[in-house]
């Protein structure tokens, strides 16, 4: 239930707040007063769309706060989304923030959250029905999902959903498959071509590297030996080399040290120097003995690096390249020589799939069946107090054109107004009028005590439910209404005195002049207040003391 609703910068409201009770809760107003925004900025708290044309001008955000009761089933979705489940005093804060870029910020219990937070919150905390939704009753989709919220189908529709994922993954997997292999064994030839002729050239990984390495070596044979040669030379062989002078010195040292024990470090670290060259010279006597100019050898690289680089052109920029571009071949080859038996295994899991499909359809469809009946003779019900009482009205449950996530059922609600007619599509036959009051009973079915299923109480808001209609009629809406607010909290926008009299809390919404700027402002009235308010509805802008008198009269018949 709704307590408290805070609305600050929306539209032409500067700043609202109005708290709400249990019961019936009407407001009402001038055409063109407001009325309606509060019913959006509700809708904004169950996660409606944002938008920065809501944001009063001037402003650089709009505010809207609200105050629930936390039911169990509101505590789950907090809980699943990792936020506290309501304040001390058991009561659920929700705020949204709308910024002058389009973008909202939501908190609940003063915590950040998300718009799909509400969204699932939503169905817990309340429901809006506005003049655009009574549209949505010529939608098949609606239907259908009017259909299975009384019928209590939500956890066959999963399964339903989920069946249905998965036969239509394995029939595009097989449907791929099938446009592919003419193609695929088009290339099949191509593939098997390059694959011996990649496997052919034996590779080996990083291959090209080191034979790019040897030819430098043996182009270059001739000026190694003489340079490697000049540095032994120098280094160990000549009589003059740079080992036979460091040798010679250490010997010098080694006098100096008999004599001045302080040369003694001097000398040894002479010593490291010693083998080093020694080693180096030992390395450049091996590299010579080693080194040769082979000119078959040269050939030989050659010619390889010339086969490598043909492979390259077609295949790849290195031998690692080839190699993966070998493993992709190979892969395709495989999966072609095995697209027989993939295909034979998808195609058994599809009539698997498909059989549990329909299984689940099946079910769907004789549950959809009962309750069309059911929902049918609970609307006509609804609809007689409502002066429609000769209406007929039929839920068909058809087979649908194609398989859906939904089943394999299309809904369709059919109607007759009047006596010996065929009943009909309703967006055929249904004026303004009657459609707000089919409106107003397919709520009261799919919210009543017969199809809550327990539930806690919820907040019902209508928003002009009562369009285009009057008199005997607007008795009957305004009785269902107050039916409903039995079980529920209703919130109710309307501009008929003969339902406003049935209000157990009445709110007046109108638009001042303020500062030079037009705002929306809404009051709670008492009884006497009330009672001018539902006179002043039914005598225009003068308050006369008979449509007082009259006023008086009709709010006596409501509580009669």
């Amino acid at each position: 239930m709704l307590h408290e609703l805070v609305v600050e910068n929306y539209a032409v409201v500067d700043r609202l707040r109005v708290r709400f009770h249990a019961g019936l809760n009407l407001l009402t107003g001038e055409t063109g007063s407001g009325k309606s925004i509060v019913v959006d900025a509700l809708g904004l708290l169950l996660g409606g769309r944002a938008s920065a044309d809501m944001i009063r001008s001037g402003q650089e955000r709009a505010r809207v706060s609200g105050v629930f009761d936390a039911g169990e089933r509101a505590a789950k979705v907090l809980a699943t989304a990792g936020l506290d489940t309501a304040t001390e005093d058991g009561e659920l804060l929700i705020e949204r923030e709308i910024l002058s870029n389009g973008k909202s910020r939501v908190f609940v219990n003063s915590r950040p959250a998300t718009v799909s937070v509400l969204k699932d919150l939503a169905p817990h905390l309340g429901d809006i029905h506005g003049q655009h939704d009574q549209q949505l009753l010529f939608e098949p989709t609606a239907q259908l999902a009017m259909l299975d919220a009384f019928a209590h189908t939500r956890d066959l529709r999963a399964r339903a959903r989920e069946v249905f994922t998965a036969w239509k993954r394995v029939t595009s997997e097989i449907a791929l498959l099938e446009g592919a292999e003419q193609e695929k064994n088009r290339l099949l030839d191509l593939w098997q071509f390059q694959r011996r002729e990649i496997e052919g050239a034996s590779l080996r990984s990083g291959e090209d590297a080191e034979l790019e390495a040897e030819r430098r070596v043996q182009q270059n044979a001739g000026k190694l030996l003489e340079t490697a040669g000049a540095a032994y030379e120098a280094l160990y062989e000549a009589p003059e080399s740079a080992w036979t002078t460091a040798r010679a010195v250490t010997k010098k040292l080694d006098e100096l040290a008999r004599i001045d024990a302080a040369m003694e470090p001097v000398r040894q670290a002479l010593e490291p120097a010693l083998i080093a060259m020694q080693d180096v010279s030992y390395s450049l006597r091996d590299y010579l003995g080693r080194m040769e100019a082979n000119p078959a050898r040269l050939e030989e690289i050659e010619n390889r690096l010339a086969a490598l680089d043909r492979l390259k052109r077609k295949y790849g920029g290195s031998v690692d390249d080839m190699l993966a571009y070998l493993d992709d071949v190979t892969r395709k080859i495989n999966d072609v020589e095995n697209a027989g038996e993939r295909l034979g295994e998808l195609k058994r899991e599809q009539t698997r799939v498909a059989a549990e499909y329909e299984k689940t359809a099946a079910e769907l469809t004789a549950r959809r069946t009962t309750a069309a009946t059911q929902l049918g003779q609970r609307v006509e019900q609804e609809l007689k107090p409502l002066a429609m009482d000769r209406t007929v009205f039929r839920v068909v449950v058809e087979p649908a054109a194609e398989w859906s996530e939904t089943g394999a059922d299309r809904v369709q609600f059919l109607v007759s107004a009047n006596v010996g007619e065929e009943p009909k599509p309703m967006e055929r036959i249904a004026s303004g009028g009657e459609l707000s009051r089919i409106a107003l009973a397919l709520k009261t079915c799919l919210v009543g005590p017969a199809a809550r299923s327990n539930a806690p109480t919820r907040t019902l808001v209508f928003d002009e439910i009562d369009t285009g209609i009057g008199g005997r009629a607007a008795e009957g809406v305004a009785r269902r209404l107050k039916g409903l607010a039995s079980e529920n909290q209703v919130i109710c926008v309307t501009h008929l005195p003969q339902i406003a009299c049935f209000a157990d809390h009445h709110y007046v919404v109108g638009k001042f002049e303020r500062n030079g700027r037009t705002v929306a402002e809404i009051a709670e009235l008492d009884g006497r207040t009330s009672m001018e308010e539902i006179g002043r509805m039914l005598s225009g802008e003068l308050l006369t003391p008979e449509a007082l008198r009259n006023a008086e009269e009709l709010v006596r018949a409501a509580r009669a």
